[in-house]
């Protein structure tokens, strides 16, 4: 007699992480699948495919069906999501059919958008399909009091989009969501080189760069690294150093235009909230959380203060996990 499985998923732009109520998070890995043109078969998802991406012979495309926190590829999705579940069904034991799951999307995400995620959770036989808007999920995951009558600020950097969202009983009371995460960090630093240096990097490099020398504040103790790419004139190979100071500069203008969405949003917020930020502040989730600095610089910014959610990377999918008791209600909330 098999009961039925109840599973949280974080479709994310950068990672698809996947929670299960009794075990935790039980799947963390990148939203790439690896696709043979030829066949259109799945060859690889997550880490597997990750590591293919700039390295595979022409039939070969490694794919990342989710841009900007929606989905570009259904097709690809729903393949995706089926190889992943598959992989937790071996890893957990478990008969994963017919699961009841929760899902989250973008608070930004449009009907269309919605029904696409929706039909490719239920196409791989999932037996009931509850989508959760992200910010709620994130915030439930960061252990904020959501069903209470008090202003919880939740800012979400995730890979595709950053998302500001004020909760109060439930439900957003004003919410904003830019697609600008990690992803975009990502390109403002390969532009940088190849603007300055004249150097072609590749994704996995950029991305390296912002997690050893990013940093959210313009000053800080400067650091620098060797980064190895191609020269644009000659074609061959080449080592140049990069700073920490020019990487910030790189990063400014989305930085400050996930701050105005902030300061945006809480303009929004209703007067007799307000007095509960300035007690409880802001919390910050998702991977662009993790930027060194990022929680001293936007305190300084908004004056108010800035917390570091627990889990910062799993926030999302602890929360869609943990609101399968409370879907209901927040359900109704939504209504």
């Amino acid at each position: 007699m098999f009961t039925t499985a109840e599973i949280g998923i974080d479709l994310g732009t950068a990672n698809v992480l996947i929670y299960s109520k009794n075990k935790g998070v039980v799947f963390n890995e990148p939203s790439v699948v690896a696709i043979d043109t030829n066949t259109k078969n799945v060859l690889a998802v997550g880490h597997e495919a990750k590591r293919m991406v700039g390295k595979t012979p022409q039939h070969v495309v490694p794919v990342r069906p989710l841009r900007e926190g929606v989905i570009a590829d259904y097709d690809i999705t729903a393949q995706m999501l089926k190889e992943m579940l598959k992989k937790v069904s071996k890893s957990m034991g478990l008969s994963v059919r017919k699961p009841n799951v929760v899902i989250c999307t973008p608070s930004g995400s449009t009907s269309v958008e919605r029904r696409a995620i929706h039909n490719a959770v239920k196409s791989y036989g999932a037996k009931n399909v509850h989508l959760i808007e992200e910010p709620v999920a994130a915030a439930i995951g960061a252990d904020l009091p959501v069903s209470e009558p008090v202003a919880n600020v939740i800012l979400d950097i995730g890979g595709g989009t950053s998302e500001v969202a004020i909760i109060s009983f439930g439900g957003v009371v004003s919410c904003r969501s830019i697609r600008t995460g990690g992803d975009k960090l990502d390109e403002e630093i390969t532009h940088y080189v190849r603007k300055h240096y004249n150097v072609l990097i590749g994704e996995k490099t950029a991305e390296e760069i912002k997690m050893e020398i990013g940093y959210a504040q313009p000053d800080h103790e400067e650091e620098s690294m060797e980064v190895r790419g191609r020269d644009m004139v000659s074609g061959l190979p080449k080592t140049i150093t990069l700073s920490s100071t020019e990487v910030q500069s790189a990063l400014r203008e989305s930085l400050d235009h996930i701050l105005e969405t902030v300061r945006a949003t809480l303009e929004d917020c209703p007067p007799e909230l307000s007095g509960d930020i300035v007690d409880h502040g802001v919390v910050l989730t998702g991977g662009g959380a993790l930027l060194k600095g990022m929680q001293e610089w936007l305190s300084k910014e908004i004056f108010v203060p800035v917390h570091l959610a627990p889990n910062p990377l799993e926030s999302v999918a602890i929360g869609t996990g943990r609101s399968l008791k409370m879907i209901q209600k927040l359900q109704k909330a939504a209504k």
